[in-house]
């Protein structure tokens, strides 16, 4: 599309509008993310000479056909939603202006990242509110998509507000504590359970938490505690439970913690967990100290992906929508208005706010370079999480809720409603479609 465009001069600007169509039925709230993967892609995006010999090679056609995209790099504008933002249907989380074949060709990475790292950065936030106040640990890494989606989901787990990852580099990228225990296979390599617990104990230095479920967990809490009364009290420790029955199993560790005088040493479980399991063991008033949570919240196994979408929306200065049936769009820039009563807005970009109401889209990138300098990586974190928290204080239970929430529905604000008409009943005509123009768009 981009080598059309350029080779028929169809260069003006032009705005794409980056959305989720519908929330999953799971879901109350999205948390944005992903952002500061965009811009730094879009920041450094350049087709040189070797990006075009390889899309040629890629495509098997001479490098010639493709010289028209020699030099392409991204020159327009980024409005978004910062990271860490709650975010609901049909709210735009960015949108791009540039060139056409710019802001066209941008659309698989940016859509990938958003898309990719909000569906996770949500997963972990409702996984923190399950836990009521306890420590959430990602143990996700060895389970995810590849590595690069381990780091997003050690990102998202972070914004969130995780306690602590065992992803050692991304514990370094985004100024989280490393963590980790022991595995089975380290206790069946000594093939003695007391030997492994003791060597462990007095080889590895930092916290000692002793995996007790490889054998017989109740026989293996036993040998737990008579180590770890000989621990110092500068090093913390505990157990950790990753099979079986987990409420049953942690109330009968801490019970034989206590009666040991180690009221101080934790139980952490883990094992196929997400934001369900943990609220059930906290609901059942289960004494669990730290969750550690993987495979399902890494992969968001309920719900994988997002209905999200990159459409075009205006070109030239001439606002432009889609009217297929269930999948409408709407026409044009836009902002987001928010009141503190989640009332959100979605208008025009340049219309005055309605009274009480803050803009959630920001300029984050003007003339293809960002507004404000690049931070490094852990700062950004911990700012996306500020926003996550704030936000978090604002939401309502039905809308935070795990099962069955109510998520609240943006509406569209009069002049972006009559500019939707507007356009609608221009295209008519020219295209003969019968789609009458929806609030829901795609």
């Amino acid at each position: 599309m981009a080598l059309v465009y350029l080779r028929t001069g169809m260069t003006r600007e032009a705005t794409f509008s980056l959305f989720v169509r519908h929330l999953p039925a799971t879901r109350g709230f999205l948390v944005a993310a992903g952002l500061e993967s965009v811009l730094e892609y879009l920041e450094t995006f350049c087709l040189g000479e070797e990006e075009i010999a390889r899309l040629a090679e890629a495509y098997r056609l001479p490098p010639v056909e493709l010289e028209p995209l020699r030099g392409l790099r991204f020159t327009g504008d980024v409005w978004a939603v910062p990271e860490g933002r709650v975010v609901f249907e049909g709210e735009p989380l960015l949108e791009v202006t540039a060139p056409l074949p710019e802001a066209q060709f941008a659309e698989t990475f940016v859509l990938n990242q958003v898309s990719h790292q909000t569906t996770l950065t949500s997963k972990a936030a409702r996984c923190v509110l399950a836990a009521a106040g306890r420590p959430v640990i990602d143990f996700s890494l060895r389970r995810c998509h590849g590595v690069d989606a381990g780091m997003h989901a050690a990102r998202a787990a972070a914004i969130a507000g995780f306690a602590a990852t065992s992803n050692v580099a991304a514990a370094l990228e985004y100024g989280i504590p490393a963590t980790g225990t022991m595995a089975h296979s380290f206790i069946e390599a000594f093939g003695d359970e007391a030997l492994a617990f003791r060597t462990f104990v007095e080889a590895a230095p930092g916290p000692v938490t002793l995996l007790v479920d490889t054998y017989d967990t109740e026989q293996a809490v036993a040998l737990a505690v008579d180590l770890l009364r000989g621990v110092p009290a500068e090093r913390a420790t505990g157990v950790r439970l990753d099979s079986g029955d987990l409420a049953a199993l942690a109330r009968g560790a801490r019970k034989t913690l206590d009666e040991a005088g180690l009221p101080r040493s934790r139980v952490l479980v883990s094992g196929g967990l997400d934001e369900y399991d943990v609220h059930d063991l906290v609901a059942a008033g289960v004494p669990v100290d730290a969750f550690a949570v993987g495979t399902k919240v890494g992969t968001s196994a309920d719900a994988p992906y997002l209905d999200a979408t990159y459409k075009l929306v205006e070109y030239d200065g001439r606002p432009v929508m889609k009217l297929s049936t269930g999948k409408a769009t709407w026409p044009g820039r836009k902002q987001v208005y928010r009141a503190r009563t989640l009332d959100d807005v979605v208008a025009t970009r340049g219309e005055p706010p309605p009274e009480g109401a803050q803009p959630l889209l920001e300029p984050v990138m003007l003339r293809g370079g960002r507004v404000a300098r690049q931070r490094a990586p852990f700062a950004v974190v911990a700012d996306a999480h500020r926003r996550w928290v704030t936000d978090l204080d604002g939401l309502p239970e039905p809308v935070r809720r795990l099962r069955d929430p109510e998520p609240p529905t943006p509406r569209c604000s009069p002049a972006l409603d009559a500019l939707t008409a507007r356009v609608h009943d221009e295209l008519l005509p020219r295209t003969g479609a019968g789609s009458g123009p929806g609030r829901r768009s795609g």
